[in-house]
């Protein structure tokens, strides 16, 4: 882990963000299309540390973003090249736009400041999405990643994050994959080689600043 002062110099408010993965109703809710995983971050807590971070995040003024993840009712523009997005047809719960299911879950609360991105393709948050021009414009040095699943989107996330030039920041208790014990693993074997691993109460620490005046 890093040392108080190493994850400091990391996350300074002005040129920090935090991005939320998948963080919606319809994959980590009460009626998740993916059942499992929604028992396991609600379960593991996670969830409820992803709120605590994006509390702190709007009271320090570090900008907040939500990646959702979503498709049309006809499917126009989806991916089906993979046996992920094949099985995602099939369920009886479907990330329909403009539905209750891409809505960002409680207890995450959504300011009036915060990014909302939503992408009809792909496994990534921020491959062919505004994601990374918009961090780009915010400043961004450092993105603190969290949410679901660490099977796909979250090391997704990380890796592009990375490929394109960002530090990564990973608390490890803010995300959550199936079975329970993958997400350790992930993080031990693959994540803690490219990003910076802390727990949700060491990014917590560090986020306790005063609220910056602006971007500019």
């Amino acid at each position: 882990m890093p040392s108080y002062e190493q994850l400091s110099e990391l996350l300074d408010p002005a040129t920090t963000v935090l991005l939320t993965v998948e963080c919606q109703q319809g994959v980590v809710g009460p009626d998740s299309a993916l059942p499992e995983l929604a028992k396991e971050v609600r379960a593991s807590g996670a969830l409820a540390q992803v709120a605590r971070l994006v509390t702190a995040a709007h009271e320090s003024g570090v900008q907040v973003m939500h990646a959702v993840a979503e498709r049309r009712p006809d499917g126009r523009g989806a991916n089906h090249n993979a046996r992920l997005f094949r099985a995602a047809e099939r369920l009886p719960v479907r990330q329909l736009s403009g539905t209750t299911a891409v809505r960002v879950a409680p207890p995450i609360e959504v300011a009036e400041e915060d990014l909302v991105v939503r992408r009809l393709h792909g496994l990534s948050p921020l491959a062919g999405t505004d994601v990374d021009a918009l961090l780009r414009n915010l400043g961004c040095h450092t993105l603190i990643v969290t949410g679901v699943s660490a099977n796909v989107a979250v090391p997704n996330a990380v890796f592009d994050a990375v490929n394109r030039g960002y530090t990564v920041v990973v608390p490890s208790d803010a995300i959550a994959g199936v079975p329970s014990d993958y997400t350790p693993a992930m993080i031990r074997n693959t994540l803690a080689l490219v990003a910076t691993i802390a727990t949700t109460d060491e990014v917590l620490a560090c986020l306790k600043r005063p609220r910056r005046v602006s971007r500019a």
